[in-house]
């Protein structure tokens, strides 16, 4: 099997809501399609399935970037899944990946419901 590279490796929810956003969004900043596509419910609310889905990418695709992207009124965080809460989180995951992956580059954003992306840092 010949190997395909591609820039990078992208995590976010499944929320129907936030589709054109990331579509648009991504393809700006990558391509069409020019990235792995991970969507999970919660984005990176649990983080082994995330890191396995990285893993994949990263052996199969070489990519050099991560992005996780959370966003504003979450289902799967419910009540407690504030923006701080889902800000801590993909802060708390970045760390998680660089430990293992030193040499990834990690992007964070929450995305909020009018469609905006603001960078987590």
């Amino acid at each position: 099997m010949n190997a395909k590279y591609t820039q990078a490796v992208v995590v976010h929810c499944i929320d129907f809501r936030f589709k054109k956003y990331l579509d648009d969004w991504l393809n700006g900043h990558f391509g069409d399609g020019q990235y792995d596509r991970v969507s999970l419910a919660g984005g990176v609310y649990d983080f082994e399935t995330v890191l396995g889905q990285i893993k994949i990418s990263h052996g199969l695709h070489m990519v050099k970037t991560v992005v996780l992207i959370n966003h504003e009124d979450c289902g799967m965080y419910g009540p407690e899944g504030g923006e701080e809460r889902q800000k801590a989180d993909l802060t708390d995951v970045e760390r998680r990946i660089k430990a293992q992956f030193p040499n990834l580059v990690v992007e964070m954003y929450y995305l909020r419901l009018d469609g905006t992306f603001e960078q987590v840092s």
